[in-house]
């Protein structure tokens, strides 16, 4: 499924296969931001995809028909932050000969796979990751590449098919240009790298700080689909993060109104925008059993427990909370190493207006834009429709067809 993003400069190196939609721009950023953050979405052979390239603003909407693999590139996003964070191969990928491209044809060897890749922009400038992925006969990396402009910092290639291993080589620039050693086929070599560069040369230190920029970037990937379902029932206090699924809302309610008064404040008016009737807070509340329970003050001694309210007032408020929060709140691996103030949260949303009224998601999009120009917090979401974004300034739109 081609990817075409709106407005881009006429200077873009397009694939073939791309061609523009203009729509809004995303929001300005600057040309070495301190924080790593993704900037594009890969999918050179990815399930139904081919040759496409995703350009991720502060807040962009993947929108096309069902089939225009709006989801799988999301997925592919996904995958990556997991590799980020160190998972294997098999946990990020469990049915990977789905993600296989339709018309690809296996090798001599009765070889086929996938390949994806990202771009995490921050203080080393623009750094790409390119993964290649054997699907069948047995699941392996069997490639995987970090480039900075034109210098090739790390590469993997798979020597031997009766070993486990790849043979990868980094950058040096020492008395040796390059460095060589076998690492796993199912793990992500540039999470492992800070384990394994010494970081006595130049092109070391270079290499050191484009796998870092890119991992940090990774495991700043928040995926949330709220599910009104479980946000309705009372959950037990301190269970933690806010999950994926919201089902904890209440308990991270309870936490963020004492822990963050201005950030609970700009959630209340939010609630406002979006929730039916008067809102004076948004609160959760102790119950005898130990559990917390999210209620709504309507004022004047009266409120609403959250169970009362529509499966799209449930949704908008979660969302709502993910934008507003952070890594400290939301269920993602932060980087013990980088300061809160240095990492930027990517929040993916599969169907961002799932459930939504039109005032509702128009609300959500422009607190998503608000966010995403305080640089902290950025949003990539899927839409069947994105013509109701006209009027709201700031959201990038990428059209994908079938």
């Amino acid at each position: 499924m081609p990817a075409t993003p709106g407005r881009a400069p006429s200077a873009q190196p397009r694939v073939p296969s791309q061609a523009a939609r203009p729509t809004a721009p995303p929001s300005p950023v600057p040309a070495h931001p301190a924080r790593p953050r993704l900037t594009e979405l890969r999918l050179s052979a990815f399930a139904g995809h081919r040759g496409a390239r995703v350009p991720l603003g502060a807040f962009t909407l993947l929108a096309g028909p069902s089939g225009a693999g709006k989801t799988t590139a999301l997925r592919a996003c996904e995958a990556l932050a997991r590799f980020g964070g160190g998972m294997e191969l098999g946990e990020v990928f469990p049915d990977p000969a789905s993600l296989v491209p339709d018309r690809s044809r296996p090798d001599a060897q009765r070889r086929r796979g996938f390949r994806i890749g990202c771009t995490a922009d921050g203080p080393a400038g623009p750094v790409r990751l390119d993964i290649a992925v054997q699907a069948e006969p047995e699941l392996r990396i069997v490639g995987e590449r970090l480039t900075a402009g034109d210098v090739v910092l790390f590469q993997t290639a798979l020597r031997d098919p009766g070993r486990r291993t790849v043979q990868a080589a980094w950058h040096t620039a020492g008395s040796s240009p390059v460095t060589r050693a076998p690492l796993p086929d199912d793990r992500l070599g540039t999470a492992l790298l800070p384990l394994r560069v010494a970081g006595k040369t130049d092109g070391q230190r270079h290499v050191l700080a484009a796998a870092e920029q890119m991992v940090v970037a990774l495991r700043s990937v928040f995926s949330c689909d709220p599910g009104p379902g479980g946000m309705r029932a009372p959950v037990p206090n301190g269970s933690g993060r806010l999950l994926s699924g919201c089902d904890n809302l209440a308990d991270v309610l309870w936490r963020t109104r004492t822990e963050c008064v201005r950030r609970h404040a700009q959630l209340v008016d939010a609630a406002r925008a979006g929730c039916a009737g008067p809102v004076a807070d948004l609160r959760a509340e102790l119950q005898r059993d130990g559990t917390v329970r999210g209620v709504l003050d309507r004022g004047h001694g009266t409120v609403s427990e959250l169970a009362r309210l529509g499966d799209g007032e449930l949704r908008y408020l979660a969302l709502a909370l993910v934008l507003l929060t952070g890594a400290g709140v939301l269920e993602v691996d932060p980087v013990g190493e980088v300061p809160d103030a240095l990492q930027t949260l990517t929040v993916l949303v599969d169907g961002f207006d799932r459930g939504l009224d039109a005032r509702q998601r128009v609300e959500l999009a422009r607190l998503a834009v608000r966010m995403g120009e305080y640089g902290h917090i950025r949003c990539a979401g899927t839409v069947s429709d994105a013509s109701w974004t006209a009027g709201v300034e700031g959201v990038a739109v990428v059209h994908l067809e079938p």
